[in-house]
């Protein structure tokens, strides 16, 4: 499975709308620019040498922010389900360091829905929400559990997906 097997509008250059009329770094708490609030905290072992939370750990706080809802709202079973997904696309820009044991708070909102694939964008804030941290964008193209072939994205899952869509 590689990026060119993905819905167009998940590919480089459909990251989050830097145009939009609503900047994710000065959304309030309630800004429905991201549909959904996860907190997430810090551990001691996500610092790095230079004292602060190592860039390569806030791609496992998106996964997990991500993964969280598809689990609990998408009734994904990532470990015997019929259908799994495939990280094709992630990239994150960093606007802000922050240290253990600082919490994180990960708004999440779907910036396109294909058929087999969705892109996720992700805005990692101060647990108050007054400050980015980092901005995401994370690609998932769903398939067959065995066969690793895209599937249509149905159902529950789909429903979940649609809740998180980002509003016009």
């Amino acid at each position: 499975m590689t990026a060119a097997d993905a819905d167009p509008g998940s590919g480089p250059g459909a990251g989050p709308d830097r145009d939009s009329d609503r900047d994710p770094a000065t959304a309030p708490a309630t800004d429905p620019v991201y549909p959904h609030w996860t907190e997430i905290p810090t551990r001691w072992a996500d610092n790095d040498v230079y004292g602060h939370v190592n860039n390569t750990v806030h791609y496992a706080f998106m996964d997990t922010a991500i993964n969280t809802w598809l689990v609990e709202r998408g009734g994904l079973d990532f470990r015997d389900g019929p259908v799994v997904g495939l990280c094709v696309e992630s990239s994150c820009v960093y606007t802000a360091e922050f240290a253990f044991p600082d919490v994180l708070a990960a708004g999440i909102r779907v910036g396109h829905l294909g058929n087999s694939s969705v892109r996720y964008e992700i805005g990692l804030y101060r647990s108050d929400r007054s400050t980015l941290v980092a901005e995401g964008r994370f690609a998932h193209v769903f398939c067959d559990r065995r066969t690793r072939r895209p599937v249509r994205i149905d159902g529950k899952l789909r429903a979940a997906l649609e809740e998180l869509r980002r509003k016009p």
